[in-house]
């Protein structure tokens, strides 16, 4: 252990207690507030340096200290080969690598070399005054920091002169600090996944975990112990066999690392291309890898090495290998099934087996295809259709008698229409005769059904009927004729005149008939 050492004035009291007052190590140690080998080793320095009480007057404390504490002789162990810290230091972040291998091999190499104890602790006093980021000690491939960086850049559109600002995302290995930067145009889910896909390929591997910070496409529900982590994120995840650690919500710490590389981005790429101007996201992008690869390059003062030196010597041969495709990217989804044993998904309806009626599935979508989900087993698969308010169906989703799971069939709709009156029965007839197939009018037929419980059964058949004249046949069309009240209103063919744009004697402050479609 390293000796106590004492400020002067605490040294002139306890040899004044020991030699004027003769009290016990132990006494003097609770008298001045000090431990008991402290008060002894300062007795046994000042005996050593034939000193006693009292004091010469003219002895000062710079004296007094040299005298008690003199400076080693030539010869002594600080004379002995000093060990290489950097490389110590960059060794101990290798896997299963400690201070005690290392000081053997060190000992190895230097037999009259420094003992065990002086080894740890001078190599702790030489890595304390590095940088804060050198102070964590990260295993090679292990961990990779990600986060957006706090300043935006702007981009000029060259055709219509607006300007938006892109989003930076940046990620840092923990042993190397090897950082990889790029521009997007928001921190969105698509960005977010797309920016780790990219990272990934630049590394040419993959670390062990991934540190990230708790943004909401990352991080659905921020909790200390069990973040809940976003389903596309996740399988991100799966896909390159990383283990996601977000970071504690206002723990900045626990991601240093990229909080660093954030900074010297922003202060050795960002603030270099303050006075340039962009008109693409590519053009931006190739600025930043320009200055990215100079970054890399640059040797850092306390370790002596660049970045890529560090990444090719430790974090590369320990990642991971690629998988053999990219991630695809894929929004996940929850959404319940209809009567009409189709899910919506983006305004397009996909079918489902009908045993399946009125079940919550996931929904996973790529640019490509739609999966569906029940209970993480997949129960249908479609292409993707961008075409809104159209049906997907799937032959074999649709048995004669699906409608009796929900309690639905095709005479008790009609029953019900026909009770509300003869325009609501035409109108869901013919609603019904419009689809391909007549199940695929029945999501629209129940909620023009149910409106009598908001308008009255007297007031959904009105609108009905004017529906039918001006050739609507949808959900939303008689909602609107029913909140706008224009079922109240002359239909078309009973208007004094319904072509004008006047108002009528009649009905003076109504002008000539709406149409929706």
């Amino acid at each position: 252990m390293p000796t106590e050492r004492l400020s002067m004035r605490k040294t002139r009291e306890v040899l004044r207690l020991r030699f004027a007052c003769g009290l016990s190590k132990r006494q003097i140690a609770a008298a001045v507030g000090i431990s008991a080998t402290g008060a002894g080793d300062d007795v046994a320095r000042a005996r050593r340096a034939g000193l006693s009480w009292p004091l010469p007057a003219e002895l000062s404390d710079e004296e007094l200290e040299r005298r008690l504490f003199p400076p080693p002789a030539a010869g002594r162990p600080e004379a002995r080969p000093e060990p290489d810290w950097a490389a110590i230091h960059l060794e101990l972040r290798r896997a299963d690598v400690t201070l005690a291998l290392l000081w053997d091999e060190y000992r190895g190499r230097a037999p009259d070399g420094f003992s065990y104890s002086w080894f740890c602790e001078h190599y702790r006093q030489w890595s304390g005054r590095l940088a804060p980021r050198m102070r964590q000690t990260h295993l090679a491939g292990e961990k990779l920091f990600t986060d957006y960086a706090g300043r935006t850049v702007e981009v000029v559109d060259g055709a219509t002169g607006e300007i938006r600002r892109a989003q930076v995302f940046v990620a840092a290995l923990g042993a190397s600090s090897y950082t990889y930067a790029e521009a997007s145009w928001t921190q969105g889910l698509a960005d977010w996944v797309g920016a780790h896909v990219r990272c990934f390929a630049s590394l040419g591997g993959v670390p062990r975990q991934l540190v990230s910070d708790n943004l909401k496409a990352a991080v659905t529900r921020p909790c200390r112990y069990e973040p809940g982590l976003n389903p596309t994120f996740q399988e991100l995840a799966e896909h390159y066999a990383v283990a996601i650690l977000p970071a504690r919500v206002r723990k900045p710490r626990d991601k240093a690392k990229v909080e660093v590389a954030v900074q010297v981005v922003q202060r050795w790429i960002l603030a270099r291309l303050r006075n340039r101007r962009f008109f693409s996201l590519a053009e931006l992008n190739g600025a930043i890898a320009t200055l990215l690869a100079e970054l890399n390059n640059k040797i850092m003062r306390h370790l002596g090495a660049s970045r890529r030196e560090l990444f090719e010597q430790v974090d590369q041969p320990a990642l991971q290998p690629l998988p053999a495709q990219p991630y695809e990217y894929a929004q996940w989804r929850r959404c319940r099934v209809g009567l009409d044993y189709h899910v919506e998904i983006d305004g397009h309806f996909y079918s489902v087996p009908f045993r399946l009626l009125r079940e919550v599935l996931e929904a996973r979508s790529t640019a490509a295809t739609v999966e569906l989900f029940h209970r993480g087993k997949r129960v249908a698969a479609h292409l993707r259709d961008q075409g809104r308010g159209r049906h997907s169906t799937v032959p074999e989703h649709m048995p004669s008698a699906h409608l009796a799971y929900a309690g639905w069939t095709h005479e008790r709709m009609r029953a019900q229409a026909d009770a509300t009156g003869p325009a609501t029965a035409a109108l869901v007839e013919a609603i019904m005769r419009s689809r391909k197939h007549p199940e695929q009018g029945f999501r629209s037929c129940v909620g023009i059904l149910r409106l009598a419980k908001s308008y009255g059964a007297a007031r959904l058949e009105a609108a009905c009927a004017r529906a039918l004249d001006i050739g609507a046949r949808s959900y939303t069309s008689l909602a609107s004729i029913l909140k706008s009240g224009l079922d109240r209103q002359p239909r078309p063919s009973q208007a004094a005149d319904p072509a004008s744009d006047q108002p009528t004697a009649d009905h003076p402050n109504i002008r000539g008939p709406r149409y929706y479609h």
